[in-house]
C-alpha cells in the first residue's frame, strides 16, 4: 500500500531570488537545457548530409530527429510518473549522462539503421530532464520569480540548441559529421557532472512510497480535464512544430541554388538562438509582471511574422525571419512552460510531463509532414503549413482564462 511522508513544502521556504540557491538552481538547470537541447538538435543541421551519404531523401532523413524526439515525448511521459517516487536530481543526471553515451554510440553508428536506432534510444534517456526540471522550478521557486526562473531554463536550452547545431556545422568543416556528434556527446558527460554538483537538493517535493498506477492516471485524466492546461498543452504542439518543421527544411532551401551554402553557411543561420537566450527571460519576466496571455499571444504573433518573411528571397531578409521565429518562440514557450506549473495546483510533474508530450510530438509529427510540404509545396508550402499552425496557436491563447493578478511587488 503506498503512503506519502509529511509534505515538505509546509516547512520549506522557497528559493528566492538573489540567493546562492537561486543561482547554483538556475545555473545547474541552464547546463540540463543547455545538454539535453545541444544533444537532442545537433544532428539538425546534418539533415542534407545524411541525405547525401546515406542516398536518403529529405523527409526520411528528417527520422534522425523526429524518432528522437518521438522517444522523447514518451519518455516524458513515464518520467513524469517515475519522478514522483525517486530523487529529481538523480534522476535528471541519469537522464543526461545516457543521452550523452548514446550519442557516442550515434556518431560510430556503422550503417543507418543503427544510427537511428542509438538516436531513438538517445530520445528515450532524455526523457527525464525535461519535465522535471519544469516541475522542479514550479515546486521549489518561489511564485512571484517562477517565470523568470522558467526563462532561464529556456535560455539554457536556447543556448544549448545554437551551440548544437552551430559547432556541429563548424565541426563538420573541420573533421566529420562523425566526429563532430562525439564532441557533442563528450560535451553532454562533462555538462552531466556538473549539473549533479550544482542543483540544490529538493526542499518542497517529498517522493512518493509504491508505484501506484491510479494515482497516475487520475492526475493525468484531471490535467487532461482542465480546459486551460489542455490549450496550453496544445500551444506547446503548435510551438515546436513550427519551429522544428522550418528550422528542418530551411537547410535544404539554403544548400540550393542560387544560395549553394555548405555545412557550416548553413549551421550560421542558428546563430540566431543567440536572441533566443535573451528573449525567454524576457519573456518571462514579462509574465510575471503582467500575465501569461498577452506576452503568449505576441511571441505566437512574432513566429507567424517571421515565417512569411522568410518568403523573401534574398537572404539577408531570410535570416531576419528566422530570428524573429526564434525570438518568438522562445518568448511563447517560456510563458507556456510556467503558466503550466500555475495552473496545476498538484501532480505539477505529471501536468509538465503531459505538456512536453504534446510539444515533442509536434516535432515529431510536423517535422515529417513538413518534409512532404518541401517537397510538393517548396517553401511557399512549409510557411503555408506552418503559419497555420501558428495562427490556430494564436487562437488558443486567446481562449486561455487567465485568473493570475499580475505581481507588481518586486518590479
Amino acid at each position: 500500500m503506498s503512503t506519502t511522508p509529511l509534505p515538505l513544502s509546509a516547512l520549506a521556504a522557497p528559493i528566492e531570488r538573489g540567493t546562492a540557491a537561486y543561482r547554483r538552481a538556475n545555473f545547474a538547470l541552464f547546463l540540463a537545457g543547455c545538454s539535453t537541447f545541444s544533444l537532442l538538435y545537433c544532428v539538425q543541421p546534418l539533415l542534407p548530409e545524411f541525405a547525401r551519404d546515406f542516398g536518403l531523401a529529405p523527409a526520411v532523413s528528417s527520422l534522425a530527429l523526429s524518432l528522437t524526439t518521438a522517444a522523447l515525448a514518451l519518455a516524458i511521459f513515464i518520467a513524469g510518473a517515475l519522478s514522483q517516487q525517486v530523487s529529481r536530481r538523480r534522476l535528471m543526471f541519469a537522464s543526461m549522462a545516457l543521452a550523452a553515451a548514446c550519442n557516442l554510440l550515434a556518431a560510430i553508428a556503422p550503417d543507418w539503421t543503427s544510427l537511428l536506432l542509438a538516436r531513438t534510444i538517445e530520445g528515450a534517456m532524455l526523457g527525464g530532464v525535461p519535465a522535471v526540471a519544469m516541475a522542479y522550478l514550479a515546486e521549489e521557486m518561489d511564485p512571484r520569480h517562477l517565470s523568470g526562473a522558467m526563462g532561464l531554463y529556456v535560455a539554457g536550452t536556447a543556448f544549448g540548441g545554437m551551440m548544437g547545431r552551430v559547432g556541429m556545422g563548424v565541426l563538420v568543416e573541420i573533421g566529420s559529421w562523425r566526429s563532430a556528434m562525439a564532441a557533442i556527446g563528450a560535451f553532454g558527460l562533462i555538462a552531466a557532472i556538473g549539473f549533479a554538483a550544482l542543483l540544490p537538493p529538493s526542499r518542497r517535493f517529498a517522493p512518493r512510497r509504491g508505484f501506484v498506477a491510479r494515482h497516475h492516471l487520475d492526475a493525468w485524466r484531471a490535467h487532461l480535464a482542465h480546459p486551460g492546461l489542455l490549450r496550453l498543452f496544445a500551444i506547446g504542439f503548435v510551438l515546436t512544430s513550427v519551429f522544428v518543421a522550418l528550422f528542418n527544411y530551411v537547410g535544404f532551401r539554403l544548400a540550393g541554388a542560387p544560395y549553394d551554402l555548405g555545412p557550416a553557411g548553413i549551421s550560421l543561420i542558428f546563430l540566431a538562438y543567440v536572441f533566443g537566450m535573451f528573449s525567454s527571460p524576457f519573456g518571462g519576466r514579462l509574465a510575471d509582471r503582467f500575465g501569461g496571455r498577452a506576452p503568449l499571444i505576441g511571441g505566437i504573433a512574432i513566429m507567424t511574422a517571421g515565417a512569411v518573411v522568410t518568403l523573401a528571397a534574398w537572404l539577408p531578409l531570410i535570416v531576419l525571419g528566422i530570428c524573429l521565429i526564434t525570438v518568438g518562440f522562445f518568448v511563447a514557450h517560456s510563458v507556456a512552460s510556467a503558466w503550466v506549473g500555475r495552473l496545476a495546483r498538484a501532480d505539477k510533474g505529471h501536468a509538465s510531463s503531459l505538456y512536453l508530450l504534446f510539444y515533442y510530438f509536434g516535432s515529431s509529427v510536423t517535422g515529417v509532414i513538413g518534409g512532404w510540404a518541401w517537397q510538393h509545396g517548396g517553401w511557399s508550402g512549409e510557411v503555408a503549413l506552418t503559419a497555420s499552425l501558428a495562427l490556430a496557436g494564436i487562437v488558443l491563447a486567446i481562449r486561455i482564462e487567465d485568473p493570475r493578478q499580475p505581481d507588481r511587488s518586486d518590479a
